[in-house]
């Protein structure tokens, strides 16, 4: 899903591959870099001149607000470009002015960072800004012209919500980090605010409205704030599918968030159409995440055109100036930035080219240092996030990965969430991977109200569970801190004070069995040295790969015969059933032989019950 998303952003759970950057991580263009197919990176945008009433009665909302839109600005006109002005933080009456008489347009700017974002269709306006006293650095922000859009832009669609499942099994993702047992103890603070810094979010989900904050959402698209109502949904699916991951409201229906009592706020920072994130809109989704009290920020995807922004190139230099203002700014307001490490499965700590920038126009081959980062991820201060295979103690092949860069992992393959439209969809990528940290973040922020950004990205790492080293010698380091994992994969209970009850005993069966077309198949289990009766929270894990798992019944079989349903033909066409089910089995007999049922019940669609297992 993303240019610079793609090498962040999600991909389908069918795809599972490396790719550049696109909206999110998880996807195309703008966002973290997802796996592969559909995998964008968040772009930011940056929106157009607009009077509206406070979304907020706060004077920290009036002031961004103020800072945001100017009382005019000049028509668009093809060829307009966009810079970012950078001078010293306060007031910056003179540059704007400046700009005013060198041939530019303010659209927007934040004075409390110094930054004066200007439009211009001349080519010599950088040049001649940069020596205008006062001036610090300028920038391009993109090598394509800005959008008409950005000058009236279009509020994106509502759109009409489908029926809700009638289940809420927990999946595996969040077995993995312990969010189902983070649970028991809490489900989060709603005086906890999560931004997500996205694609939009579909606020109407049956799964999201209930914990959505409109107050504090906005479009940041263009790179300056638009607070009409709805202006913050989704132009993707990428930011509805990430919202859902940090806080699905726990509801009977559908999916679960890692913190499911937490609040969402949508900053939307992609622009329609292309979905990329330029710096001008990474900025004011940033400054507004800080004086909107968010204690916790997603940020899937990379800041567009350049995957990699390099302090040797004026343009580049002033984007990571910008960008790295508006961070350190919101971590000051007390909000921590969570962002996906990118899914081309490169090493960061060791960078030497780079051949997917620019994605806004035509992408060169470049000769890069460890100097060049991708941002956010690689901001100080910023959680970079890895992502995490299915089995929950690898690498998931698209991730990036690196010495000291990465900090924590999660899971990021098969992720089920939500989607626009009161849908559900299983994506991969590190824009998958980073909103269960965020989630466990809001937890951490939820359990311990007076910690800093500082405190809680401390405990991510110390609370983590380690991962030791596969057999991959690009993997460096020890298994308390490696270049693959980080610290570990996060654990949402230890993030609520919770401790870990002593493991079951564990039975599985690895052995493939084909799932054909309306047919009947079984896998056996055979459980000994467990006394009495199975437990009431008996685990059942199941990997059963197939194509439309909407054709399928699941069961559990009892040694006695007696059967348990846990799959029965919901998911539609979503790929795969990769997850842990919870069956009350407490008037069974613990010992004897089990059996997994899968009953396939159309055509078309074929598969095989990859693995399953007993925990007792």
């Amino acid at each position: 899903m993303f240019s610079h998303i793609s090498s962040r952003l999600r991909l389908p759970a069918t795809a599972v591959t490396a790719l550049g950057a696109v909206v999110a991580l998880a996807a195309p263009v703008g966002a973290a870099q997802a796996a592969p197919a559909g995998i964008p990176e968040p772009r930011s945008a940056s929106a157009a001149p607009l009077t509206t009433a406070a979304s907020a009665a706060s004077a920290a909302a009036a002031a961004t607000r103020a800072a945001a839109a100017p009382a005019a600005t000049a028509a668009w006109a093809a060829g307009t470009r966009a810079y970012l002005v950078i001078t010293a933080p306060g007031d910056t009456t003179a540059v704007r002015t400046a700009v005013a008489s060198n041939g530019g347009s303010v659209f927007s700017y934040f004075d409390a960072i110094g930054v004066v974002v200007a439009h211009s269709t001349s080519s010599t306006f950088a040049s001649t800004m940069r020596t205008v006293s006062g001036v610090q650095q300028v920038g391009a922000t993109r090598t394509s012209d800005v959008p008409a859009d950005a000058y009236n832009p279009t509020l994106p669609s509502n759109p009409s919500q489908s029926a809700p499942p009638a289940t809420e099994p927990v999946r595996s993702d969040m077995t993995q980090i312990k969010a189902d047992q983070a649970w028991a103890v809490t489900t989060g603070s709603p005086t906890v605010k999560v931004g997500i810094l996205d694609t939009g979010v579909d606020d109407q989900h049956q799964d999201l409205a209930p914990n959505f904050n409109a107050a504090d959402s906005v479009s940041c698209a263009y790179g300056k704030a638009d607070t009409r109502a709805g202006a913050w949904r989704d132009v993707d699916q990428h930011g509805t599918h990430v919202a859902g991951t940090v806080a699905a409201a726990k509801n009977g229906k559908g999916a679960i968030g890692v913190a499911p009592g937490v609040k969402i706020s949508s900053v939307r920072i992609a622009e329609p159409g292309s979905t990329l994130f330029f710096a001008e809109n990474t900025i004011c989704g940033l400054v507004w995440s800080g004086d909107h009290g968010f204690k916790v920020t997603n940020n899937s995807y990379y800041t567009d055109p350049w995957q990699f922004n390099c302090p040797n190139n004026l343009d580049q230099a002033a984007i990571l100036e910008g960008v790295g203002r508006a961070q350190k700014y919101a971590e000051g307001k007390g909000s921590l930035q969570v962002a996906a490490a990118g899914n081309s499965n490169v090493d960061l700590a060791n960078k030497t080219t780079d051949t997917s920038s620019p994605n806004d126009s035509t992408p060169v081959s470049r000769t890069i240092t460890n100097d060049c980062l991708d941002i956010p991820a690689e901001l100080p201060g910023v959680v970079t996030v890895a992502a995490n295979g299915t089995n929950g103690s690898s690498k998931a092949s698209f991730s990036n990965f690196g010495r000291n860069v990465i900090e924590v992992s999660a899971p990021g393959e098969s992720v089920y969430s939500t989607v626009p439209g009161g849908k559900y969809s299983s994506l991969s990528g590190t824009s998958m991977a980073a909103p269960h940290v965020a989630g466990v973040a809001a937890l951490l922020a939820s359990a311990n109200p007076s910690d800093t950004p500082a405190d809680i990205r401390t405990k991510l790492g110390v609370q983590a569970t380690d991962l030791a080293c596969p057999s991959d010698s690009r993997c460096t380091g020890t298994t308390a801190n490696n270049s693959f994992f980080g610290e570990g994969r996060v654990d949402a209970l230890k993030a609520v004070g919770g401790t870990t009850p002593p493991p079951g005993k564990y039975f599985e069966n690895l052995t493939d069995v084909t799932v054909a077309d309306n047919a009947t198949v079984e896998s056996s289990i055979t459980v000994s040295g467990v006394t009495g009766n199975a437990p009431a929270t008996l685990k059942v894990g199941v990997d059963i790969k197939h194509t439309y798992i909407g054709d399928l019944k699941v069961d559990l079989v009892a040694p006695d015969g007696t059967v348990y349903t846990v799959h029965n033909r919901t998911g539609s066409g979503t790929d795969n059933i990769v997850q842990t089910f919870t069956v009350n089995a407490s008037s069974e007999v613990a010992g004897g032989v089990w059996k997994l049922r899968v009953n396939d019940n159309a055509s078309q669609d074929t598969g095989k019950i990859d693995a399953w297992n007993l925990t007792f």
